[in-house]
């Protein structure tokens, strides 16, 4: 397992000069060096890979005990608004066993829970923060992201919580989907006591089959996003998430001038009103307009013929517009350096992460979590999403099945009943035919 691998890396790294040694001893011929040299190279090679990559935290369910590693928030407990979760592979399934993760069961709800791992930072270091998702009951409107907490921040997981006084966390990834307006993934970066939203937005999948989600922040303050492996957003820090102040301000001691001409069109001095240009009203007299014949004008009082809009009126007169031999474009403002603004190279990295944890509401609930992976190598990532690709087309294929027995049946049913309104329409006239007695 990653975890023997990890923990052994001390060991290997305190043997493996012994062990060359000897084998050195026992190699003495000529041709038997060489081969010795390939050898010590292709085990110092192996032995550094995997010394190096390094696995944090790994779920996929496939031990069913989740509540020994799952802690539930007692956060709305009191108020009944906190939702049950339970293991699920779903409606859509191939291997039950690799497929199952945590499903939110009730609607209207909101779900906090988390699990803790072993803490580390990421500083000097690749992350990789990896889960998937599959939202079964096509969800209108709900939460599928995680959080990456710190140390100090939980004392105790029963107390992790969203809401206005939500627990601190380092990081927020995932998809968030609510109406047509929110269908985007988010990555949020906390800094210096504010939580800092991507400025991007970043297209999720929406549909009922298992979709997996890839942050990575890496040491030379940069990021990338994958969706089932594909990029869909990369970068740097500083420019897609506004942390930093701004390199550059306003200058405030300059200011547009009053001559300034910013006007790129005026009334051309020639052009001159027609005249009886405003001897024409807007309206006129009906011509086709009668006085009713039952009109009293004792009773009903003078008549009037109703107006109409006038057909040759023309509206009020403006000169036409010439370009303004006088303007000078817009006015740009003036700008220095921000002497507020100094430079992080550091933005991506977090001395403490503890705890990984599911902060959502969700209004239609049916959604499931698995596949979760802090590592900081692609390559400790990179099998799941191949796996889930595969199982999300096995899913596909189930639904394709479900959707032919289900229009056969309903195409049996019609046959049917048109049948039986055959059978009834026979009696009908069987019943006509006899004779009356």
């Amino acid at each position: 397992s990653y975890q023997q691998i990890n923990h052994s890396c001390w060991y290997q790294r305190r043997v493996r000069g012994s062990q060359f040694k000897r084998l050195e001893h026992q190699h003495t011929h000529k041709s038997a060096t060489h081969s010795f040299n390939m050898t010590l190279l292709v085990v110092l090679t192996t032995l550094i890979a995997l010394c190096s990559a390094h696995v944090y935290f790994k779920e996929d369910f496939s031990d069913a005990n989740w509540e020994s590693r799952w802690v539930v928030s007692d956060w709305k407990k009191d108020s009944g608004e906190s939702g049950a979760w339970a293991l699920s592979a779903g409606k859509y399934y191939t291997d039950e066993s690799k497929e199952r993760g945590l499903k939110t069961t009730q609607d209207a709800r909101f779900y906090d829970i988390s699990a803790k791992h072993e803490e580390f930072s990421n500083r000097g270091k690749d992350l990789f923060i990896q889960f998937s998702v599959k939202h079964e009951q096509t969800i209108d409107c709900g939460g599928g992201y995680i959080k990456l907490v710190p140390a100090d921040a939980l004392d105790d997981q029963k107390n992790f919580k969203g809401g206005e006084k939500e627990t601190k966390y380092n990081i927020m990834f995932g998809p968030d989907i609510c109406g047509y307006s929110t269908k985007k993934v988010h990555f949020i970066l906390h800094n210096k006591g504010t939580n800092h939203l991507i400025k991007s937005d970043i297209p999720c999948e929406t549909d009922e089959f298992t979709h997996i989600y890839t942050g990575a922040l890496y040491p030379d303050n940069t990021f990338k996003v994958f969706v089932d492996g594909e990029e869909k957003k990369s970068g740097t820090i500083p420019d897609n998430w506004d942390i930093l102040p701004p390199k550059k301000i306003n200058d405030p001691s300059q200011s547009k001038p009053a001559d300034w001409v910013d006007e790129k069109m005026i009334d051309d001095p020639e052009d001159k009103k027609p005249e009886g240009w405003d001897d024409i009203p807007a309206e006129i007299v009906d011509p086709e307009a009668q006085k009713p014949d039952d009109w009293d004008d004792d009773l009903d009082g003078e008549w009037e013929a109703p107006k109409i809009p006038n057909p040759e009126y023309r509206g009020p007169w403006h000169p036409k517009k010439i370009e303004n031999p006088a303007y000078q474009g817009p006015w740009v403002h003036p700008q220095i350096d921000n002497p507020e603004y100094k430079d992080d190279p550091e933005l991506y990295a977090f001395d403490s992460f503890k705890y990984l944890g599911i902060d959502i509401w969700q209004v239609k609930s049916g959604s499931i979590f698995s596949h979760f992976t802090l590592a900081d190598s692609w390559d400790d990532v990179k099998g799941d999403i191949e796996l889930v690709n595969t199982i999300r087309e096995g899913e596909k294929a189930k639904k394709d099945e479900e959707d032919k027995a289900k229009r056969a049946a309903e195409e049996n049913a019609k046959e049917e009943a048109d049948e039986d309104d055959d059978d009834t329409d026979e009696d009908d006239e069987d019943e006509e035919d006899k004779p009356d007695l």
